[in-house]
């Protein structure tokens, strides 16, 4: 009796010295992406203000320009992309406050997880609501604005990808810094609309020239802009959030 006794408590005490074994980097990032889809699948409540918000916006943009269908033609592009900018600053918002409302961001600092992992699980997920968000908004964008896609849907599903990850980025490196601010809702698009400026040209560019039609063969070099704009955000952001987090 004594002898079992001994062994399981030298068992146990080989257990609480045992170093925590520290988890792999993808399998961190693919544990965030889990986690956020399941929060959006149950609450959708982000989704639904989202998406609203982006609907009214591209009314509104098409009520202010009147119903002269080549001069709305010609915006249309512009206007879409504006619409989603203004809808991620309410998508990115949120989806940090979430984090901020359970002490994820205090978490990261405390256990042996990269924050690295931690960002591209954020940003991912952000990338991929924005590219969803920007899929449903298409047909709507072709029925308001009266706009065929000359070029076809697959080089705009990918400029539209690209797009989503340019502003995703930044957006959520900026969302973790203002959330910890009190001013987070008018802190967060002071911060985010100069930087992805550069992007969104190229986004607002590459998509009009899919819409009316590419005879100067310009679209691979907005193409190639934005895609050079894309590696700096994602490489910059995942090197700069572990500062944010520990400040």
């Amino acid at each position: 009796m004594n002898q079992s006794a001994t062994t399981a408590s030298a068992d146990k005490m080989q257990s609480l010295t045992t170093p925590v074994r520290e988890p792999s980097f993808l399998r961190t990032v693919w544990a965030i992406v889990h986690k956020d889809m399941l929060i959006e699948w149950r609450g959708r409540g982000r989704i639904n203000a989202t998406l609203f918000f982006a609907i009214l916006t591209l009314l509104l943009f098409s009520f202010a320009m009147g119903p002269e269908s080549k001069l709305l033609t010609r915006v249309a592009g512009g206007f879409f992309w504006l619409a989603l900018l203004l809808s991620s600053v309410m998508s990115l918002s949120e989806s940090m406050r979430i984090e901020s409302d359970n002490f994820a961001l205090e978490g990261v600092r405390l256990i042996p997880v990269a924050p690295s992992a931690f960002f591209l699980g954020k940003a991912l997920v952000n990338s991929f609501y924005l590219w969803i968000l920007s899929l449903v908004l298409l047909p709507m964008v072709a029925g308001v604005y009266g706009v065929s896609f000359k070029l076809g849907i697959l080089p705009l599903l990918g400029v539209l990808a690209l797009g989503s990850a340019a502003i995703s980025a930044p957006g959520t490196l900026y969302a973790a810094m203002a959330v910890q601010a009190r001013a987070r809702d008018a802190l967060l698009p002071l911060l985010l609309f100069p930087i992805v400026v550069p992007a969104l040209l190229g986004s607002v560019k590459a998509t009009t020239l899919i819409i009316e039609g590419d005879p100067m063969g310009q679209l691979s070099g907005w193409v190639t802009l934005l895609v050079v704009f894309v590696v700096a955000y994602w490489v910059l952001c995942t090197l700069l959030f572990g500062r944010v987090v520990e400040e």
